[in-house]
């Protein structure tokens, strides 16, 4: 029995994340690193005439809540590592230790460095090893990241993860490999489209792999280290102690536009979630805008005060359950509701409205733009006249300026495509009270259309 016949990965575009579901065969099935929001799974067990019988997870998730305990709820047997210190039932598996599934065994493989107590899971049929699920140790063309547990610890972690790829790397090149995080994580996964890959694949190309040594290896992994989301800090403690059980059916309250005002009064943070285009035509002062896409939970979670109750504008075309479960599954639990109605209803009660001017990326001319894409797509390419700070740090620096601006406010904002950017607009301008105009498209297609070139480095 092929691995491929076996195993269904559920990716998460938007965290850059699979989950994996597995056919035990006789109805059963077996879910490995499940995000809070099961949808996905839930439709593939369905189609498949399944029964989610096991939950495992490889570490205690920095990125996402995980979905483990509501699984062990609803009856599933749920293993994890013993050293993680959860504080809710479930079945710790030390190294080696093993579960039989009845013909297919789950062999607990401990690989610390992503986390402490991190262990990869060994799929074994009968003496064959079909894959393993390496959650958050060998990744795609990489290894994760090692300094979610602080900075003092990254290298000695980074160490950890050298010695845990040696023991993935001594099984049989055919092995299947099943990482938690791929492109698009910010658990330093590189872009590319695979998700999945195998042992053999891995020494070939895997440009982590080939260093001469552990310390090139420690020091090429740090290097690559970026910025990461807030909340990654708070989600593994989250975790360990299990989130709160939820409804099989939450939603978001509607709030009738009068209450919502005085919500807003009160300080309750206002998110709308509509395209750039619908938010620069018209939108209610102060909110902030997330575009609802893949990426939605996780700058929902990076730019908001985590403390502070949330409150939605959508447009009616877009669904209010998605809004729900992105939240959810980054830890923002503090939801006051939508706006009843939308921004319909709250222009038709008379309510202010603002709006932000979009510009063209060839109308820029020699104004200095503010580039609030990540390091690394920065020193790919920006334009001459840019100037940079990534989002994620826009949104940290605004609380702590004494004066609440960041700098002179920027005139022009500008990111890869518009969505980031008109966040830091509607930051800045919830900060500021000033205007700030938003880039439509990015860098490249300034130079498309200018026929200038991009400059590269910082």
């Amino acid at each position: 029995m092929s691995g491929g016949q076996l195993v269904i990965p559920l990716v998460d575009e938007g965290l850059g994340n699979s989950a994996y579901l597995v056919d035990l065969g006789q109805g059963r099935a077996l879910a490995v690193d499940a995000t809070r929001d099961l949808r996905a799974l839930h439709e593939a067990v369905r189609r498949r005439g399944l029964t989610v019988a096991f939950a495992a997870d490889t570490h205690l998730h920095a990125d996402f809540l995980s979905g483990a305990r509501d699984l062990a709820a609803g009856g599933a047997r749920l293993v994890a590592s013993a050293t993680g210190g959860r504080q809710f039932p479930h079945e710790g598996l030390a190294d080696g230790d093993e579960v039989d599934f009845g013909g297919l065994t789950l062999r607990a493989l401990s690989t610390p460095g992503h986390t402490d107590e991190h262990v990869a899971f060994e799929l074994v049929d009968g003496s064959t090893v079909v894959g393993v699920f390496t959650g958050g140790s060998l990744i795609v063309g990489s290894a994760a990241r090692t300094d979610l547990s602080g900075p003092g610890r990254t290298e000695e972690l980074a160490r950890a993860q050298w010695r845990s790829l040696q023991r993935l790397l001594a099984l049989p090149d055919a092995t299947a490999v099943w990482p938690t995080h791929g492109a698009g994580s910010f658990c330093a996964a590189p872009p590319g489209a695979e998700r999945t890959s195998t042992i053999g694949r891995e020494k070939a190309t895997n440009p982590l792999l080939a260093v001469p040594d552990e310390d090139t290896f420690v020091t090429e992994l740090v290097s690559r280290l970026g910025t990461y989301p807030p909340y990654f800090g708070r989600l593994p403690e989250l975790n360990r102690r299990g989130p709160r059980l939820l409804s099989p059916t939450p939603h978001l309250r509607p709030v009738p536009v009068t209450d919502a005002e005085m919500l807003l009064r009160d300080g309750v943070q206002l998110v709308d979630v509509r395209p750039v285009s619908a938010f620069a035509a018209g939108h209610i002062p102060g909110a902030v805008s997330i575009a609802l896409r893949p990426q939605f939970a996780t700058w929902l979670g990076w730019v908001l005060d985590a403390q502070r109750p949330v409150l939605f504008v959508r447009d009616p075309d877009q669904d209010p359950e998605e809004i729900l479960w992105q939240a959810l599954k980054v830890g923002v639990e503090q939801l006051a509701g939508e706006v009843d109605g939308g921004m319909q209803d709250w222009v038709q009660a008379g309510l202010p409205v603002t709006t932000t001017t979009l510009l063209a990326a060839e109308d820029l001319d020699s104004r200095t733009v503010l580039d609030v894409r990540q390091h690394g797509e920065y020193v790919t390419g920006h334009i001459p006249t840019a100037t940079h700070l990534e989002l994620g740090e826009l949104a940290d620096q605004i609380p702590h300026s004494p004066t609440g601006a960041v700098t002179e406010t920027p005139e022009v904002v500008m990111c890869g495509h518009g969505e980031r950017a008109m966040t830091a607009a509607s930051l800045l301008e919830r900060t500021n009270h000033r205007p700030v105009s938003v880039v439509v498209g990015g860098p490249d297609e300034w130079s498309a259309t200018t026929g200038n070139p991009l400059r590269t480095g910082p």
